[in-house]
């Protein structure tokens, strides 16, 4: 089975169409029935974001245990097809994700934690709800340093995005840069089960790519970043044991020699830093970008 490839043009296009139709009071979060939903994406982002940070603190087997949606983790001795391997992917629809501003809108507002409470007034949102919680994490992690040989932004519109993947892929023109994101073939409500590797492709992205995690906010902000290193983008194509048919993306990072030994990913692959790869899926309204040329087969 062949493989549908997201080309720059029609990602681009969803992208545009979401940044001509947002508005601040559009994209507000709202209270009270989507509370719980917007938890989890406060989880999932936050799951997302230990794949590429040092975190102070040690998160140890019982928080795996209890917390499946750390199982996005494998190895690159692990992708072959026929492989079974248990994965967590959070069902979210990137055409229901929050709008991109205007690039002038986005910059006129700010975009600090120590701007929170006037931004928690702007917004409306009340301190300590579940959307000023979240704003607070975004706000820390896009302020946090950058990890070892990490060059990142938290793009704040499609312009910003855009220009820091064609700056560090080395293109001057959008036209040169693609993107690529899971797609869901099937509809369930199952977010965590073994699946098997029927086939995959890798993307000939020459190592240097630039992933880009949605975070939770009121207006879409992506943390982008690119990190020195040999790095590989795949395309897997995914059966469940319940029949769930994903084309997921996956980043495989091989050099892990400056990772934390505390890092999450080795607690559940238990392995330790430089001893293997780690690998990890992206949900399906995270993105890589990557030079404009054909996967390889």
């Amino acid at each position: 089975m062949g493989f549908r490839h997201g080309s720059w043009n029609v990602f681009l296009n969803l992208l545009l169409f979401m940044f001509l139709h947002g508005s601040c009071q559009s994209i507000k979060l709202s209270s009270g029935g989507e509370d719980d939903h917007h938890n989890q994406m406060v989880s999932d982002a936050h799951i997302e974001m230990v794949v590429h940070h040092d975190h102070h603190h040690h998160q140890g087997h019982h928080m795996m245990m209890d917390d499946p949606s750390v199982i996005v983790f494998f190895t690159f001795d692990d992708l072959k097809v026929g492989n079974t391997i248990p994965i967590h992917f959070p069902k979210r629809d990137p055409s229901s994700s929050p709008h991109f501003l205007p690039r002038k809108e986005a910059e006129s507002l700010p975009f600090s934690s120590q701007e929170l409470p006037s931004l928690l007034r702007f917004f409306s949102f009340s301190p300590q709800s579940p959307q000023s919680i979240a704003m607070e994490e975004t706000l820390k992690d896009c302020e946090r340093n950058p990890a070892i040989g990490e060059t990142k932004l938290c793009a704040t519109s499609l312009e910003s995005m855009l220009d820091f993947a064609r700056g560090v892929l080395g293109f001057n023109h959008v036209s040169n840069i693609q993107s690529v994101s899971t797609i869901h073939l099937t509809k369930s409500d199952i977010l965590f089960q073994n699946f098997t590797i029927m086939d995959f492709s890798e993307y000939n992205a020459a190592s240097k790519i630039v992933p880009c995690h949605s975070m939770p906010y009121p207006f879409a902000v992506f943390y982008c970043h690119y990190q020195v290193g040999e790095n590989r983008v795949f395309k897997v194509f995914l059966k469940g044991e319940n029949g769930d048919r994903v084309e997921a993306v996956a980043v495989c990072h091989l050099d892990t020699s400056n990772w934390s030994q505390t890092h999450v990913a080795f607690q559940v692959l238990g392995t330790e830093p430089g001893s293997s790869s780690v690998c990890h899926f992206f949900p399906a309204d995270h993105l890589v970008w990557i030079p404009s040329t054909p996967a390889l087969n």
